[in-house]
């Protein structure tokens, strides 16, 4: 059981540092506020996962979703 302990600890460090790399590789919310004339690039266009912003809106979330599972799974294994 130490052993599985282990493992899951090393890839909660790995997704958070993955996390961490991606939440700061995205664009800021205000960086399209300058734009306003109505020819930037809306949310909804960019959410679709075929330009980068919205891989890395995928990845985030999917980094997400490990980070709970795996904090969820090390917090039981506690008692």
């Amino acid at each position: 059981m130490a052993v599985l302990r282990t493992i899951l600890t090393i890839l909660f460090i790995l997704v958070s540092i993955a996390l961490l790399i991606v939440v700061l590789m995205q664009e800021g919310k205000s960086a399209g506020l300058g734009a306003i004339s109505g020819a930037a690039e809306t949310y909804w266009g960019k959410a679709k996962g075929k330009s980068m912003e919205g891989m890395l809106m995928k990845f985030t979330q999917g980094l997400a979703i490990a980070f709970m599972v795996l904090a969820a799974i090390l917090n039981i294994s506690k008692f």
